[in-house]
């Protein structure tokens, strides 16, 4: 998961991620949304790639790439697992001192 959350703090992979959120392109496509080298785009790609967050597929003369959305949802559920434990660290702290409160009251 230190793979996603590398390509994830750069604001240019952020920005190819949401393009390919709404279309599959090729890297010439992506490039044009950008102030930056191809060789940059291909950069950023390389490391979206290698955390998995997109795929690529040879469609004749170019690459095609796509958005890989069973990362995101791998990173969701531990956002939520997280989450959803300190929630029930919470209530159960909320139970102890209710608890507690009682005993002093007795």
């Amino acid at each position: 998961m230190n793979d996603v959350f590398k390509a994830l703090s750069d604001s240019t992979r952020r920005k190819i991620l949401e393009l390919l959120s709404e279309k599959d392109m090729n890297a010439g496509e992506i490039a044009d949304y950008f102030n930056i080298s191809k060789p940059s785009i291909s950069h950023h790609l390389a490391i979206l790639k290698n955390a998995d967050l997109i795929s690529d597929e040879r469609k004749g003369q170019n690459i095609v790439y796509t958005l890989n959305t069973t990362v995101f949802q791998d990173v969701v559920r531990w956002f939520f697992d997280i989450t959803k434990n300190e929630e029930q660290k919470e209530m159960q702290g909320n139970k102890e001192k209710d608890g507690q409160g009682e005993n002093r009251d007795e």
